[in-house]
């Protein structure tokens, strides 16, 4: 719970302009590498830094967190020691956390550019400033990357832009326009035979219709909808007969 808390408070905030700092124990690989993609998501640049300490200074700065050896903490009485900001970690408990912890490594892309600090070392400033401010965000893959529209929208969107080039193509019939019909707002033209009815061109655009519903996450988005409809038609218009 604790986790999926800090994830969507750190996801909440993400942006390119903000700097998003998450302290905690992240001692999850996979937990890592999603914070990793939700930061390509965001198109931001990223670092992580790893707060080293050997087993043994670790558990000496466990035992002072409140004054109380661990062994003996059912008998502390006062509450206010029982505050998860100051209890310390019993001995079993501290050992199944070092055992479980999965040390990042700056081979694996979703922990690089890594920083390892150890209690008495000096942060390194000015690399972790390069990684961050001067430093090309990793481009977003389609794993990372949202739809341009919900699909409601895009059904949405989509019917009507085919209606709209439909209509276009059947009022220029009624006028007795021959050959190429010019689409409004653009420079492409549907080139279908003049005696193609309304039934055929209607039959066409509902194939086009559940093609574009299965694929339109991973292919084009709406502003090349109309081009993709005419090349479409000027394709198919035998097949609709």
């Amino acid at each position: 719970m604790v986790r999926s808390d800090l994830k969507s408070e750190a996801l909440r905030m993400l942006d390119k302009e903000s700097v998003v700092i998450l302290d905690a124990g992240n001692y999850i690989k996979g937990y890592r590498y999603e914070l990793f993609c939700a930061t390509k998501a965001a198109r931001s640049t990223q670092c992580t830094l790893f707060c080293g300490i050997q087993n043994d200074r670790a558990w000496e700065f466990n035992c002072n967190r409140c004054g109380v050896e661990p062994d003996d903490l059912s008998t502390v009485e006062d509450e206010s020691l029982l505050d998860n900001s100051n209890i310390a970690y019993s001995k079993e408990i501290f050992e199944g956390l070092c055992m479980r912890f999965e040390e990042p490594h700056g081979n694996c892309r979703w922990d690089s550019p890594l920083f390892v600090s150890f209690p008495d070392d000096e942060l390194e400033f000015e690399n972790i400033y390069s990684a961050l401010f001067e430093s090309k965000p990793l481009p977003p893959n389609q794993s990372t990357q949202n739809p341009p529209l919900s699909s409601t929208n895009y059904v949405f969107e989509l019917d009507r832009l085919t209606q709209e080039i439909v209509a276009d193509v059947l009022a220029a019939r009624k006028i007795g326009v021959l050959g190429a019909v010019p689409i409004k707002n653009s420079q492409i033209k549907v080139e279908i035979p003049s005696n193609m009815t309304a039934i055929q061109l209607n039959r066409l655009r509902r194939q086009f219709l559940n093609y574009s519903k299965m694929h339109h996450a991973t292919t084009s988005t709406l502003d090349k909808v109309p081009q993709l409809f005419v090349q479409f038609l000027n394709s198919n218009c035998g097949s609709g007969s």
